[in-house]
């Protein structure tokens, strides 16, 4: 969810350029060279053949930009080394995501549902209570939350449609989601994926501006899925993207994740208040349960209640679901930091995400309460799966404090994330 590229802790670094789709296809060649760069246990074996993209349809569903039922597809990625990723065009989703483990077993590792009509109907749902679990979504316009769904830009105040607790989350009740995107397959450099475009009109979900995004997703033969966001406007607005994924690295039909291990690259989060807002202070990890610079199982900690201020948060949250404030060192991959990397010690299946944004929001799906079942006929429950959603902090646009969210005419917003996959 981070805008423009933004780097951590300095001011915005919005990036000029004179053409989008140079600058997409060089951001794409940069993800695919970046492998040399991969820890050596990570890297996928030698490829049998390079990766293919095809196309399906997947139905039709109501797009209220087009007033009208638009034709849904499935595009479905594979690599050389088994991995499978299927992608809609409905909301961006990342259906599933199948990977081998460590004896060249394959499973889906993200939560999701069977059909068109689940996501449709339960995965963000126009309704003003938390709105549904985002499964796979790609977010947007502003990811996260903003207090009471205002926030003022150059002297202007705007309004957003509430949806969670008084507050704006991952747009409203009508975010990307919900709609369908222009797609198109692309190939090349070792990777293969499909490029989604959404133009979201001027006073859409309460934002200014007409803005243009687009998404590129490719797959490679190190079993790194790459996302790079490209996005322009032609007034003033805020902006911060993410990809909703939820993993569980056993696979999604595993049931509870919280014996896996995660490690995130951040001395600090943004604690919040009663209604999950930062309260803007940047607050160090060391000695709470949020210190994940060394790892951790998730469910080590998550229940501990006696250790002051750190330990309210996760009685706020039921769970953690809370933006991490990353480093700007330790290890990178094609000029990418390490948000975070998790790993499954039966499986031996191992996640490192890669990411250009200041922040990660480790959310451990608090809210499943069991009232969905998934794409393999499993009821999904709290601590089930966890979610890395690169971002922008929250309610940015209201802390004068965090990066800057803001996108002008002329410029445009690059971002690249991605999720390597691979043994531990």
């Amino acid at each position: 969810m981070r805008p423009m590229g933004l780097a951590r802790g300095k001011p915005s670094k919005l990036t000029l350029i004179a053409s989008a789709f140079v600058l997409v296809a060089a951001a794409v060649a940069g993800i695919s060279a970046a492998a040399s760069a991969a820890p050596a246990h990570s890297r996928a074996a030698t490829p049998v053949s390079p990766p293919t993209v095809t196309k399906e349809n997947f139905g039709s569903a109501f797009d209220s930009y087009a007033g009208k039922d638009l034709p849904v597809y499935r595009y479905t990625l594979t690599n050389g080394n088994g991995m499978r990723v299927r992608i809609l065009t409905y909301g961006g989703i990342v259906q599933s995501v199948n990977v081998p483990d460590q004896a060249g077993k394959s499973a889906d590792v993200v939560l999701g549902f069977p059909t068109l009509e689940d996501y449709v109907t339960k995965d963000s749902p126009p309704v003003t209570a938390n709105g549904g679990p985002y499964f796979g979504e790609l977010i947007g316009r502003y990811g996260n939350r903003i207090a009471k769904g205002t926030f003022t830009l150059n002297g202007k105040t705007y309004h957003l449609p509430i949806n969670n607790n008084g507050n704006t989350l991952h747009g409203g009740l009508i975010g990307f989601g919900n709609h369908v995107w222009s797609s198109r397959k692309v190939q090349g450099n070792g990777t293969a994926g499909v490029a989604l475009t959404i133009h979201s009109p001027d006073g859409d979900q309460g934002f200014p501006g007409n803005l243009t995004l687009t998404v590129t997703y490719t797959l490679d033969n190190n079993n790194e899925l790459a996302l790079h966001y490209h996005a322009t406007t032609d007034a003033p607005t805020v902006v911060n993207f993410t990809n909703h994924s939820y993993f569980n690295l056993a696979g999604e039909a595993s049931g509870d994740a919280s014996g896996q291990y995660v490690q995130i690259n951040a001395d600090h989060y943004t604690p919040t208040d009663s209604t999950q807002i930062p309260t803007g202070q940047i607050a160090p990890v060391a000695g709470t349960p949020f210190d994940f610079t060394t790892p951790h199982t998730i469910g080590s900690r998550i229940n501990e209640g006696t250790c002051g201020a750190a330990c309210d948060q996760l009685l706020i949250a039921q769970g953690y679901d809370h933006n991490w404030v990353l480093n700007n060192t330790g290890p990178t991959l094609g000029g990418l930091n390490m948000a975070a990397r998790a790993w499954d010690p039966a499986s031996g299946r191992q996640l490192t995400v890669w990411t250009d944004q200041p922040g990660v929001q480790f959310y451990t799906s608090n809210f499943l309460n069991g009232t969905l079942v998934g794409i393999s006929g499993h009821i999904y429950r709290q601590t089930d799966a966890y979610t890395f959603e690169t971002q922008h902090f929250p309610n940015s646009p209201n802390q004068p404090n965090f990066p800057s969210t803001v996108l002008n005419p002329g410029q445009a917003f690059n971002s690249s994330t991605i999720f390597q996959f691979g043994t531990h």
